[in-house]
């Protein structure tokens, strides 16, 4: 099998994952609405959803249109960091349990959950988020892919955020 075929099963399979994220994150969203949870920061979420799908299409489209080279030394690096970006995201998902959201939903009177990878960083989905970001084209050396993501989700996290501590200070 070509690389660009094993290429095309990997982004696919990021791609589910992200919907099993959004499994979850519909479940808890749901769950906080209905507690009382207050939404922050909706202006951004549709090019949140827009950028991180053209993450996945633009680094298949790259890898079959351009066709770069594989270097084998960073296209395994590369690939064990997108295996450490999705264990740090689940992670994340399990720490903040329900309060986890793709969306920037707070509940009045949750705790601030300061434990896990929380305990370290004070946003550490959005490094893992980052380093997908540059990971996963760079497994196939799709690196325009990689430098459009990494520049566009630096102006958007800068959005969300801001628009997150805001919201996280209304937790006790």
């Amino acid at each position: 099998m070509s690389s660009e075929a094993w290429f095309s099963v990997l982004v696919p399979a990021v791609g589910l994952e992200r919907v099993a994220e959004l499994v979850v994150s519909h479940r808890n969203a749901a769950w906080s609405l209905a507690r009382g949870g207050v939404e922050s920061g909706r202006g951004h979420y549709p090019f949140m959803v827009v950028l991180h799908t053209g993450l996945l299409v633009g680094a298949l489209v790259e890898v079959w249109v351009r066709r770069p080279h594989v270097v084998p030394v960073l296209a395994w690096s590369m690939l064990a960091l997108v295996a450490l970006a999705q264990g740090l995201r689940w992670w994340c998902i399990a720490t903040l349990g329900r309060q986890w959201n793709t969306r920037v939903i707070v509940v009045p009177g949750a705790a601030r959950v300061t434990g896990g990878p929380y305990r370290w960083i004070p946003h550490p989905n959005y490094v893992a988020v980052v380093v997908e970001g540059v990971a996963l084209p760079l497994v196939h050396s799709a690196w325009i892919t990689a430098v459009v993501f990494t520049v566009l989700n630096g102006l958007l996290l800068a959005t969300r955020v801001r628009a997150e501590d805001a919201a996280l200070t209304r937790l006790a």
